[in-house]
């Protein structure tokens, strides 16, 4: 584990396919490390309402996260040599959006 870093443990599940009929997947499970508190961001995240849906707000905030910690562990990956400076900017805006019922930002990622 690396020094400093949260542990999680997240459990995928396909309740559901478009159709009835649709194969169904197991569950995955899997375990990594985030240097920040993703259930803060989350409250964080909700607390700023982008997409006025609490479930997408959670759900945006932990693929970003995901994201974001497997990009900063790969920065050097040929994958990442264009993104990296348009995801710079992406985060500076998204940090800069105030909660709701603020007028300034609120640092949450």
């Amino acid at each position: 584990m690396e020094k400093r870093a949260h542990r999680y443990r997240l459990q995928l599940e396909h309740v559901a396919g478009p159709q009835a009929d649709t194969p169904l997947h197991e569950p995955l499970t899997l375990e990594f490390t985030n240097h920040d508190n993703i259930f803060s961001i989350i409250e964080r995240q909700q607390g700023k309402g982008l997409f006025n849906d609490k479930n997408q707000e959670a759900e945006f905030a932990i693929g970003l996260k995901m994201f974001s910690e497997v990009m900063l562990k790969n920065r050097k990956h040929p994958l990442f040599e264009e993104f990296g400076e348009a995801f710079g900017a992406f985060m500076k805006k998204l940090k800069a959006t105030p909660q709701v019922g603020t007028s300034g930002p609120e640092n949450i990622l």
